[in-house]
């Protein structure tokens, strides 16, 4: 057996899509695998990258060597839900999730989910605006409105409350096999009406809005999501999708922005 053999397997991957993230993605990729260390978790990192102009998929290749990630490039911009698949099939940990690259997610927050996963035994644990202890910062009322609008839409198909939320962690085996259908941004939504999934849970996080890169926000991205719900209504009216457990949060966990 070699040394590389006798390595332990990742405990967690996190996948982390991105188009033009330059600027930061050495920052996350630091800050993040500075949190593992100092929790004390064997994590790794899978970087989705859809051929960026401006180089950002390069800089990643060049932190493989100093870091627990891998680099999946993309031929262009394919949509962030297939984007996570992919990821998600590139990973070595039975427990994968996803966070953005402009650290509109704080890295500092993934302790909480891994143990919130592991004490509650939820399939799902999401980061979440919208229940006690969570917020959003730096959005206009017109966004948040829209926000809070886009979550209520799908309360009927899920108990979760940020149900559009881009931070979560999900055990693999869940997810084994499934197939997407909306390419667009709301993953967790699709996963929940289309995966096994028996348990879910929130833990709050401040959402802080990016001040550089691209956003994924954009009307198509908007338009896409109200097909999303008009194909997954679909799938609930036919009875393929299964209302999960909801675990409720603990409120001596709320460590908003930490």
């Amino acid at each position: 057996m070699t040394q590389r053999d006798a390595v332990p397997p990742p405990e967690i991957s996190i996948v982390v899509p991105t188009y033009n993230e330059s600027g930061r993605i050495a920052e996350l990729v630091e800050t993040v695998c500075g949190v593992y260390r100092d929790g004390g978790i064997r994590g790794e990192l899978v970087v989705v990258d859809d051929n960026s102009p401006d180089g950002t998929g390069r800089i990643a290749d060049s932190l493989t060597g100093r870091h627990p990630m891998t680099v999946v490039h993309r031929a262009g911009k394919l949509g962030l839900g297939s984007a996570v698949m992919e990821g998600f099939q590139a990973a070595n940990a039975p427990i994968v999730g996803v966070m953005d690259a402009d650290f509109s997610h704080p890295p500092s927050v993934l302790p909480d989910l891994l143990a919130h996963m592991r004490r509650t035994g939820a399939d799902v644990v999401v980061g979440s605006r919208y229940i006690a202890g969570g917020a959003a910062e730096n959005w206009t009322a017109g966004r948040l409105l829209m926000s809070r609008f886009a979550c209520a839409l799908a309360w009927p198909l899920t108990p979760v409350r940020d149900a559009t939320s881009g931070f979560f962690l999900i055990r693999r085996d869940i997810i084994e096999g499934v197939r997407i259908q909306a390419g667009g941004f709301k993953i967790l939504l699709e996963l929940l009406m289309r995966s096994p999934v028996r348990s879910v849970t929130e833990v709050p996080y401040v959402f802080v809005d990016r001040t550089t890169g691209e956003s994924k926000m954009s009307l198509r991205e908007a338009m896409g999501y109200f097909t999303q719900l008009r194909q997954l209504y679909g799938v609930k009216w036919a009875g393929r999708a299964t209302r999960p457990k909801y675990l409720q949060q603990e409120r001596t966990e709320s460590r908003p922005g930490s």
